[in-house]
């Protein structure tokens, strides 16, 4: 899973500070969200864009759980952005798909997530998020200037730091309705179904 060479993402590698000695606070309001904000059952799911398991969830379950409550209302969706290794292909990610604008973002990091096997397999991380990122309508210049935003960067590893802090969150994916865990690692729908009907009494 670890066949990249570096790439020219130097500012990533520079600026990442995946820190333990976070000083997190409240939920910051940069996260993306899906559905409805009155919804009664609030779901927050902490991803990494290089995370195997956080893409089988997104390929697998999320459209379903989707379908049902997020489209329905009776869901409101927060992702919440998470760093684990290889963190340059995390943050890149991340980058590209807020790059791309907030209407795009959940489909530009399903298109990430639906690419990850590729990315390993071939270690053409850069070819291959670009080719993601002119998809979402980014010249290459523009997603040049994306993975290499330092005020991005900084921005994306101090919601990390809120997530170690607030949440005491260790890895990915990690979900939490109306605040109280329910799981971490490869989760069926039917576990979050049962989620949210307890969350709904």
């Amino acid at each position: 899973m670890s066949r990249f060479s570096p790439l020219a993402l130097i500012a990533v590698a520079g600026v990442l500070l995946l820190a333990a000695c976070s000083r997190g606070s409240t939920t910051s309001t940069d996260d993306m969200t899906m559905g409805d904000p009155k919804a009664a059952v609030k779901m927050v799911e902490y991803a990494s864009a290089s995370c195997t398991h956080c893409a089988t969830f997104n390929n697998t379950v999320l459209p379903a759980f989707k379908a049902k409550y997020i489209d329905t209302g009776k869901v409101h969706y927060t992702l919440k952005e998470f760093l684990t290794p290889p963190n340059e292909l995390a943050a890149a990610g991340f980058l590209t798909a807020r790059c791309a604008g907030k209407d795009k973002y959940f489909s530009v990091l399903d298109a990430i997530f639906r690419s990850q096997q590729e990315i390993f397999q071939t270690g053409d991380m850069r070819g291959v998020l670009l080719r993601v990122a002119q998809s979402a309508g980014l010249t290459e210049s523009q997603f040049n200037t994306c993975i290499t935003d330092e005020t991005a960067l900084k921005a994306l590893n101090a919601r990390v730091e809120r997530a170690i802090k607030q949440d005491k969150v260790t890895g990915t994916p990690a979900f939490f309705i109306n605040g109280k865990s329910v799981g971490s690692g490869e989760i069926s729908l039917a576990a979050l179904e049962k989620a949210v009907a307890e969350a709904s009494k």
